[in-house]
């Protein structure tokens, strides 16, 4: 990479016509909006709805976003897949694009052990000229990275962080203290009650999706933070907590982002996978947004 990942970057959502295609018209406006926040991206994640694209339309998504963005920030694609060699079949896809680094999460559905997790991770870091990060994500994955695995697979030149969206405190120190004298590896926060205490403890960047509703509400954490205004990046978590917290009480974290933007005025279309919303719960979502962003 050119530079160190720092900051803000988002899971940006992908849009999705009515007919359910892909709205890459739509990515670009959606990307475009991130950067004016003065956020980079992270396109294929839990909030792109990786689980129900098949692999040309991750290819499609990432090739849009890079070109998009044209340099003006950092992109990062998610990659992984269910084994080891389909997670580099398409990593070696994504990397041929000018994504800045990729990121993997584990394996799912069949339980793993640490010297597994080692052992995929390695060949796939072997594999890839990008440079990769790790995932960790383990309610949505039944697995788990342990902070010792990562402070081992930290010494592959290739693997430079690990984004922690394991949904603690306890979790992200852990990774932040295993790794804490590795210079190259980063931890990149996940979940955006933790954006600020994750600055103020040393992670270089988080990984946002709330910032798909509220792009400017959550750049002002870091931002405040690095410009040395560590009492206004708090206050800036408290109100993006507050949002965080009302949101996602009506839906899964992903759908419910997808409605509000929805709400909002963006053509992204709704969420592939079986999640509805009722007329209660979008007037539910309607008086959040007017709550915390108007």
């Amino acid at each position: 990479m050119s530079s160190k990942i720092r900051g803000v970057l988002t899971a940006i959502v992908t849009p999705f016509n009515h007919d359910g295609g892909l709205n890459l018209k739509e990515l670009r406006n959606q990307v475009n909006r991130q950067l004016n926040a003065g956020n980079g991206i992270f396109c294929g994640g839990t909030n792109g709805e990786f689980f129900v694209l098949n692999e040309d339309e991750k290819i499609a998504v990432t090739r849009t976003c890079v070109e998009e963005v044209a340099g003006r920030a950092h992109v990062v694609a998610h990659i992984g897949e269910i084994s080891t060699r389909e997670t580099i079949r398409l990593g070696k896809q994504i990397e041929k694009l000018g994504v800045d680094a990729v990121s993997v999460i584990t394996p799912y559905f069949v339980p793993l052990k640490q010297p597994e997790l080692i052992a995929h991770y390695t060949a796939i870091a072997d594999a890839l000229s990008v440079p990769v990060f790790l995932y960790n994500i383990p309610a949505r994955t039944g697995n788990t990275i342990e902070p010792q695995t990562a402070r081992v697979l930290a010494a592959h030149p290739n693997i430079i962080g690990i984004k922690d969206s394991a949904g603690s405190y306890e979790s992200l120190s852990g990774f932040l203290d295993a790794v804490k004298d590795i210079e190259g590896f980063d931890v990149l926060n996940g979940p955006d009650s933790l954006i600020h205490q994750g600055f103020v403890d040393g992670c270089s960047a988080c990984i946002s999706g709330l910032a798909n509703v509220a792009p400017q509400e959550i750049n002002a954490i870091w931002s405040r933070f690095n410009a040395g205004d560590v009492a206004g990046s708090h206050q800036a978590q408290e109100s993006v907590t507050g949002l965080r917290t009302d949101l996602y009480k009506v839906a899964f974290s992903p759908a419910a982002v997808k409605k509000a933007l929805q709400i909002m005025g963006h053509d992204v279309g709704a969420s592939r996978y079986a999640v509805t919303f009722d007329a209660h719960q979008e007037r539910q979502i309607q008086q959040i947004i007017n709550n915390y962003l108007r």
